[in-house]
């Protein structure tokens, strides 16, 4: 038996994700796709679970669409309906997940990076959207999203010249968290998660849906969207928990509720 296109691993509250083609470079098909989203409803559905990282086995993280799979006429293979392409990049969702780059993310790859909340990439890693090299377009999120998160300016040199970029040019534009030697890639994400694990997970997950939920309102509705998830949270238990470890000077004891 083939083995899975997408593994799952459980580190404490932290869920590892991992793309299982490295023969085909990671290349996002049906499998990888359907596997990828059965790994985001693991990771949504599980109350112990509070963090994720995504990974790619093998020298590269995702080369991007299977162009086999495209060729043949399947391109609806690549997506799902509730996560779009890789069944991951346009998914709704409540927890962090951490992008974990161990080698290069193009195309389709560097699609599923950015839709990933944080990035962790090795300093040989290159990232960019090749498309218009193959007369293809980056429609899983390269176009649409990367002028927002690096400006249009670069967002056009990276579309137009279909030339990757090293992960240090990305991350002077805000668009990668931390670059650290590549064997060290994995351990700093699970430094990162579990650095967020250790805050209150409904907080966390109120954070995300500030920031993420706003990013096309406008200032007054950011601020109101802000105090209505403070209100949601002051109904659980967690809220009273915080401020009280606090008094009696120990370790707060979340319970996710």
């Amino acid at each position: 038996m083939p083995e899975p296109a997408v593994l799952t691993e459980r580190r404490d509250r932290v869920l590892i994700i991992t793309l299982n083609r490295p023969e085909a470079r990671n290349a996002v098909n049906g499998a990888l796709a359907q596997g990828l989203e059965n790994a985001i409803d693991l990771l949504e559905d599980d109350d112990d679970l509070w963090a994720a990282i995504l990974t790619g086995a093998g020298p590269v993280f995702c080369a991007g669409a299977d162009l086999k799979t495209v060729a043949a006429g399947n391109l609806d293979e690549l997506r799902t309906e509730r996560g779009g392409f890789a069944g991951f990049v346009q998914r709704g969702r409540a927890k962090p997940v951490i992008a974990a780059l161990t080698g290069d993310a193009i195309a389709g790859g560097l699609e599923i990076a950015i839709a990933a909340d944080l990035i962790v990439a090795g300093s040989n890693v290159r990232l960019g959207i090749p498309e218009a090299g193959r007369s293809l377009l980056a429609i899983g999120g390269g176009l649409a999203e990367l002028p927002r998160l690096i400006g249009e300016k670069a967002a056009l040199e990276l579309a137009l010249t279909a030339n990757p970029w090293p992960a240090a040019r990305l991350a002077s534009l805000g668009l990668i968290s931390r670059i650290v030697e590549p064997p060290a890639v994995l351990a700093e994400a699970l430094t990162l998660a579990e650095s967020i694990c250790v805050n209150a997970p409904l907080a966390v997950r109120a954070s995300r849906r500030v920031i993420v939920g706003g990013r096309d309102l406008d200032s007054n509705a950011r601020w109101a969207l802000a105090e209505q998830e403070l209100a949601r949270l002051a109904e659980t238990a967690d809220y009273q928990e915080g401020p009280r470890s606090f008094v009696e000077k120990r370790t707060p004891r979340w319970s996710g509720r």
